[in-house]
């Protein structure tokens, strides 16, 4: 497994919707072509182009296979990563992935996202997005795998945030992954920024939690590893 340094942990931007259910013919879509690059020009914490965006979603997804392969016996990884570009590329369970979204879908057993919402958060905010983007909804697929389904939405949500934690958090102490100085203080104030609004009921479908409760579920993860996300 290569190592993967993780720089300006930073998420404020991240509060992508989750989707997860079956897509109508039970296979993966075919991938969008890539988001152009647009114009070049060095970012605050380096990133700048579309190929380290593509490396960045390449070692995130090998992170999370081994290390969701060393921990579910039989583990299958995801059949495929779908990027796409406009709302209707690809669908699940006939309905359409809306823009500036990323999801996972049982049926087809895939990722999908919006690359050019996803490239725009990695050149604002870092290759923590990618990591964490990918960690959260590789973490539905765990879900799935082990067929863990919650009663309510914010339940499956929280848990997906506690097992993105402990995928990030395990992998930094194994030394998988690297950290500069400061990038789990800012890590923290990043989630803060992130949530649902006050006035959402926490049963609603597609809850995901307040900011606080996701903060809170995903350092449980990053702190405790899987033993407080109630994996089972």
């Amino acid at each position: 497994m290569r190592w993967v340094r993780l720089g300006g942990l930073v998420l404020a931007l991240f509060a992508a919707a989750c989707f997860v259910g079956t897509d109508d013919g039970g296979e993966p879509p075919p991938e969008a072509p890539p988001a152009s690059a647009g114009t070049p020009g060095r970012q605050e914490d380096g990133t700048m182009t579309v190929e380290e965006f593509q490396r960045d979603i390449e070692g995130a997804v090998e992170v999370a296979e081994g290390y969701w392969g060393q921990r579910v016996r039989g583990f299958e990884p995801v059949r495929r990563i779908v990027p796409y570009r406009q709302e209707g590329d690809v669908a699940c369970g006939g309905q359409p992935l809306t823009r500036n979204n990323a999801a996972y879908c049982s049926a087809g057993d895939f990722i999908a996202y919006d690359v050019n919402w996803a490239v725009g958060a990695f050149r604002q905010i870092g290759d923590a997005f990618v990591f964490y983007l990918l960690g959260h909804e590789y973490a539905h697929a765990v879900q799935a795998r082990l067929g863990i389904q919650n009663r309510f939405t914010i339940q499956q949500e929280l848990q997906a945030d506690c097992m993105a934690g402990a995928y990030i958090g395990d992998s930094v102490k194994d030394g998988t992954l690297t950290l500069d100085r400061g990038d789990v203080d800012e890590l923290r104030q990043g989630l803060l920024a992130v949530g649902d609004d006050p006035s959402q009921p926490w049963f609603a479908p597609g809850a995901h939690g307040t900011a606080r409760q996701r903060t809170d579920a995903f350092f449980e993860g990053y702190e405790g590893s899987l033993a407080p996300c109630d994996v089972g």
